[in-house]
């Protein structure tokens, strides 16, 4: 395993769109423990392929005890709104407001090549749709509205802050 730089807004590589797995290799599987030492390490909560350079629908998000790990997600229901405040790996240091679903449903395969669906809400709702626009080439400050600055002690506290919600919530 291995860390990976994250690409930064205004690299070309976040404004395409990324392409399909045809089949889970070993390079998906080292691709898929890089992008989780990676999130680890940043203190993230979802990462996209393309953030680290590499233009396949692959997609990992860890929160709380749960992780996805999602190869060639489709969204497929979407249920009521929600304006979210979020911020980004890849554009350090803003944050903004944006609509984002209540509730989705996703489709995706995991690493072992099995099917599966999952529905999540609220917080996490938000956090795929964030992940899988990017698979789309899409940023969050392209749909974004409101956005702001932050200080790193700010991100901090925004990190801080998450952590606190997330134990409350077990």
């Amino acid at each position: 395993m291995g860390l990976r730089v994250i690409r930064q807004e205004g690299d070309d590589i976040l404004q395409k769109k990324a392409r399909v797995v045809k089949e889970i290799t070993p390079s998906i599987i080292e691709l898929l423990d890089d992008m989780m030492e990676t999130l680890k390490e940043k203190d993230g909560v979802g990462i996209a392929a393309p953030q680290i350079g590499i233009l396949k629908r692959v997609a990992l998000i860890s929160h709380e005890d749960e992780t996805y790990e999602l190869i060639n997600p489709e969204i497929i229901d979407e249920e009521d709104t929600q304006v979210c405040n979020e911020a980004c790996l890849s554009v350090p240091g803003r944050c903004g407001d944006i609509d984002r679903p209540m509730k989705i449903t996703v489709k995706a395969t995991n690493r072992l090549g099995e099917e599966y669906t999952v529905t999540v809400d609220d917080f996490m709702a938000s956090v795929f749709a964030h992940e899988l626009d990017h698979l789309d080439g899409v940023l969050f400050v392209e749909k974004a509205r409101n956005l702001q600055y932050l200080s790193p002690e700010q991100m901090d506290q925004r990190r801080r802050a998450r952590r606190r919600r997330a134990k409350k919530r077990k």
